[in-house]
């Protein structure tokens, strides 16, 4: 068979079992190859040097050279695309978001074997992201082939937690009124990409930002908390995971926890989160649709909807409700996306009233009170 054209991957992982694992599951795809593996970072960055694979598979905790170190020299060297492997803990989850910060395109769960429910899921994004993220690979690493200054700072010892530039919080104009009507509330969906792209938005909203913000992302359990412990320390706004019963306030930023889906329930005057495993028959959980449907409900055309970077097109139903109340649409645009799947349903939908780079969604957030 000829293979000139097909996905290259590399798998780097100090386990033998997820190495053959992740080799066994994507080399079932007759467009993808594994060209080979490491079972380090050190030689894993010989390989990606030597063999010039189109994506790299990463584990995080390796012996001789970790998978931040090794994700820091490629970026530097020789800027490919790679998908870390997580474990879901605590210290996996922030280990995970450094490398998201350093340029990693996404991760695969770490806790995966073939008698899991999940796997047969797992295998069918893997397959799906690896495609996808190939063929945008040098649109992805645009930005570290042409930024040496960027480079050298990824050159960093492994020790050093990456440091991005603080962002730009954008002021509220004193004495607006909304685009369009008063808004209320924020609603806000992402997958893949959404960490660095959530850090490069919710740091940028002003303290005296005027509504609540709910945000899903879909990430582990374990993910979002760290996610929104690491945005919290970066904004004005406070940042917090989402609990059950809590009232909705403003100055607040909700993320939505792994394996729950948040909604919201009415209290007498005031709106309270609601957390639940139901609908248990959707494709994510937490689901940006469930959330902004319920939001939708309760919220009607005062309801700022907002879709960033991800696969697939969850959320497009609940912006379209959204819309056809009278609330305002904002999506993420082609270039700044990792993934352009979500922003894009709602654009070829034609429910969008700005579609921005994501270093400019924090201000048209702004823009519209």
């Amino acid at each position: 068979m000829d293979t000139s054209n097909k996905i290259r991957v590399l798998v780097v992982d100090d386990s033998a079992f997820m190495r053959k694992a992740i080799s066994i599951m994507i080399g079932d795809d007759p467009n993808i190859e594994v060209i080979g593996t490491a079972s380090n970072g050190e030689e894993g960055l010989e390989k990606v040097l030597s063999l010039t694979p189109d994506l790299v598979t990463m584990d995080i905790e390796m012996p001789r050279m970790d998978g931040l170190t090794a994700l820091r020299k490629i970026m530097a060297e020789k800027p490919t695309p790679v998908m870390m492997v997580s474990s879901l803990t605590t210290d996996g989850a922030q280990a995970t978001l450094d490398a998201l910060e350093l340029g990693a395109v996404d991760f695969i769960p770490k806790q995966m074997s073939y008698v899991s429910l999940d796997i047969v899921k797992i295998k069918l994004d893997l397959i799906e992201k690896i495609k996808y993220i190939s063929s945008h690979k040098h649109t992805l690493m645009a930005r570290f082939r042409t930024s040496r200054t960027k480079q050298a700072t990824l050159t960093a010892s492994k020790t050093e937690r990456p440091k991005p530039a603080p962002p730009r919080v954008i002021a509220m104009p004193s004495g607006s009124k909304s685009l369009k009507k008063p808004l209320r509330i924020v609603a806000l969906g992402t997958s893949t990409g959404g960490p660095p792209a959530l850090q490069a938005v919710i740091p940028g909203l002003p303290k005296n930002f005027p509504v609540p913000v709910l945000v899903v992302q879909h990430m582990p359990p374990t993910f979002t908390q760290s996610l929104a412990n690491r945005l919290n320390g970066l904004s004005q706004l406070s940042v917090k995971e989402a609990e059950n019963g809590e009232r909705i306030e403003v100055g607040m930023v909700y993320i939505a926890p792994g394996d729950r889906h948040m909604t919201i329930e009415k209290r007498g005057i005031h709106h309270h989160i609601r957390l639940s495993v139901e609908p248990s028959d959707t494709l994510y959980k937490p689901s940006v649709d469930v959330m902004m449907n319920s939001v939708v409900e309760f919220y009607g055309g005062t309801t700022l909807g907002v879709i960033m970077t991800g696969m697939g097109h969850d959320g497009l139903e609940g912006l379209k409700k959204i819309k056809a109340k009278g609330g305002i649409i904002i999506a993420q645009d082609e270039a700044s996306c990792v993934v352009y799947g979500m922003p894009r349903a709602a654009v070829e939908a034609g429910i969008t009233d700005r579609v921005s780079p994501v270093d400019r969604i924090a201000q048209e957030m702004v823009n519209c009170f």
